[in-house]
C-alpha cells in the first residue's frame, strides 16, 4: 500500500487554518452578542464642534447660520491685475539665437526676452517698453516695444 499524502507540516497548517476559523467566529458572534439592539439609533454617529466623533446628538444652542452664498466651492476667480507697461535697456541681444536680457530702468532687475516676445525689432542698448509675464525659470519680458 502506498503512503498517506498528508505529511505532518500539511496536517499542521490545516489545524492551524481550522482553528482560525473557529476564533473568527466566536469573535463574530461576539459582536452580535455585544451589540445592544442593533437598530438604527444605535450605529449612528455624530460629530461634534470640535470635530471628533460621538455617539450623542450636537447641541443646537452652538449651531451658527451660515448663508450659502458665503460658501465657496472651487478656488476663487483671480483677479484681473493690470500689470503696469515697463521701461528698460536692452542689455544683450543675439539675433542668431533669437534671445537676450532687458534691464528694467526702475528696479534695475534683468529679464530674460525672446525674440517670439518681440513687437519691433531690437538691438543691444535701445530703449523699450514691455510687460511681464511668468516663464518656466522666472520672468519673462513680452510685447517689448522700442520707444
Amino acid at each position: 500500500m502506498g503512503r498517506s499524502q498528508e505529511t505532518f507540516g500539511k496536517k499542521e497548517k490545516e489545524q492551524k487554518r481550522m482553528k482560525k476559523r473557529q476564533d473568527k467566529a466566536k469573535r463574530k458572534d461576539m459582536r452580535k452578542s455585544s451589540t445592544s439592539d442593533g437598530s438604527l439609533d444605535s450605529m449612528i454617529a455624530y460629530v461634534d464642534e470640535n470635530g471628533r466623533i460621538v455617539d450623542t446628538p450636537p447641541d443646537l444652542t452652538k449651531k451658527t447660520k451660515i448663508k450659502a452664498e458665503n460658501i465657496e466651492i472651487s478656488v476663487p476667480k483671480k483677479e484681473d491685475i493690470e500689470e503696469p507697461i515697463r521701461t528698460g535697456r536692452v542689455e544683450f541681444f543675439n539675433d542668431d539665437k533669437g534671445y537676450g536680457f532687458i534691464k528694467d530702468l526702475d528696479t534695475q532687475e534683468k529679464f530674460f526676452v525672446h525674440v517670439h516676445g518681440l513687437l519691433d525689432k531690437i538691438e543691444e542698448g535701445n530703449k523699450v517698453n514691455f510687460e511681464l509675464e511668468r516663464g518656466l525659470k522666472g520672468m519673462n519680458a513680452v510685447r517689448v516695444k522700442k520707444v
